[in-house]
């Protein structure tokens, strides 16, 4: 378990760097048992974002196949994970599920955070999968060993793009499932497991969005976005979350109660997400009221700060270009399933940059002396991180600019957008109203 007390760190420092990672809701408990549990739609990377929102050491659960896994197994072992016996992956195995969970019990009594994802498995589905009962069985049973209840803390995920470098991802903190009417009943009361993997399931519910399909992901992303951008919201990752989670049941009820009208609801989105595409703009972007002065103020103001970085992020790309799109080419030769490709690109991206680093270290050093190759070790990691920093502000400046030219070229055409989206927002909610009475 050598990697344990580091994997906080580490998983922080790997999931912000491969994605634009927010983290809201909650908080984890700083100390004592608690259990952790998480949708999976993203394989090796979900423990690195539940352990990075924990902000502490945590066991996860993990299924046996993975420690002897040539790839990751290192890894898996390293940060202390405890193995799970699936019938799936070999039935003979299964009996020694006792012993994992003895283990986790064991965990949990000494004070430990454990993690498990009660789906069982890693997928791609739009919505979440039927629990397992498992986690309702590891709290029912490390309860009983500590002699109280312990929290239940559940952690959503949620992905824009989840196989791509920089996208967004959210990791929601939700409320703690309650206990209410289960204290003291143990794990062979095939009720009281039955109950929790139901509360267990509300709660992972609550931070998550869950979709009927994936061709429904547009509709309600820019259904609540508009929403957002034009009526009093609370603007924090968590809402955002919740009121998505309120926009595809409403949308899924009203497809199956009014279709006719749910057609024409969804019509309209789709030629807004169109027009908004062809402006690449966002709804927030439309609203905004800034003028066109203070838009270039603020551009300025972006491109002067850039100026004096670009250089660095300049030989940054120059620098790091093959790793970069060695990375990107290895994965797409190995042709992993969706729900891993992420895990593989940020492992191969990993090995190829760190890789890279020491080679270029060695032929400075080679070169000019090894007192130069020891400081290119330490100046390039800063030297790539900066260029990830570089380019993120330098796409939302060229955003910002494009933007303050479309306003400046097109400002009645944009005036106009601007009230057909205000009366598009006031559409939906009249349309939720009806639909939740």
């Amino acid at each position: 378990m050598w990697l344990l007390p580091l994997f906080p760190r580490v998983s922080k420092l790997v999931a912000s760097t491969f994605y634009r990672l927010a983290m809201a809701g909650g908080t984890v408990p700083e100390e004592g048992p608690v259990l952790l549990v998480a949708n999976h739609p993203n394989s090796l990377m979900d423990p690195a974002l539940v352990a990075a929102v924990a902000g502490r050491p945590v066991r996860f659960m993990a299924k046996a196949p993975l420690f002897t896994d040539p790839m990751v197994g290192w890894l898996v072992r390293g940060a202390g994970s405890i193995p799970v016996y699936r019938r799936a992956d070999d039935a003979g195995e299964v009996a020694k599920n006792e012993d994992s969970f003895r283990a986790v019990y064991a965990a949990l009594a000494e004070g430990a955070a454990v993690a498990i994802f009660p789906e069982g498995i890693s997928h791609s589905q739009p919505a979440l999968a039927p629990l397992k009962t498992g986690a309702a069985r590891i709290a029912l049973g490390g309860a009983a060993l500590l002699g109280r209840p312990l929290p239940i803390v559940p952690v959503g995920l949620t992905f824009r793009r989840k196989d791509t470098f920089r996208s967004d991802a959210l990791a929601v903190v939700g409320e703690p499932v309650d206990w209410t009417g289960l204290e003291g009943r143990g794990v062979d009361d095939h009720e009281a497991v039955r109950q929790l993997t139901a509360r267990i399931d509300a709660a992972l519910q609550a931070v998550t969005v869950n979709l009927e399909r994936w061709e429904d992901a547009p509709l309600v992303e820019m259904a609540e976005a508009v929403y957002a951008a034009e009526l009093p919201t609370d603007p924090s990752p968590a809402s955002r979350v919740f009121r998505t989670r309120q926009t595809t049941a409403a949308m899924a009820r009203l497809r199956r109660e009014r279709p006719a009208e749910f057609e024409s609801l969804a019509r309209a989105v789709h030629a807004h997400v169109r027009t908004l595409r062809v402006l690449r703009m966002t709804p927030v972007e439309v609203k905004a009221s800034a003028s066109a002065a203070e838009a270039a103020k603020w551009t300025f103001r972006q491109l002067t700060v850039l100026r004096s970085l670009l250089p660095v992020a300049a030989v940054g790309m120059a620098l790091f270009y093959v790793p970069y799109r060695l990375t990107g080419f290895l994965v797409d030769r190995a042709k992993p399933p969706q729900d891993i490709r992420a895990t593989y690109k940020a492992l191969a991206g990993i090995a190829l940059h760190l890789l890279w680093t020491v080679l270029l270290a060695a032929a400075i050093g080679w070169r000019w002396g090894w007192k130069m190759g020891l400081a290119a070790l330490v100046v390039l990691p800063v030297v790539a991180f900066l260029t990830v920093i570089v380019v993120d502000m330098w796409r939302r400046a060229r955003g910002e600019a494009r933007r303050f030219f479309v306003r400046a070229r097109r400002g009645e055409a944009l005036l106009e957008l601007r009230e057909r989206q205000r009366a598009l927002a006031l559409r939906l909610a009249e349309t939720w109203e009806t639909v939740r009475s």
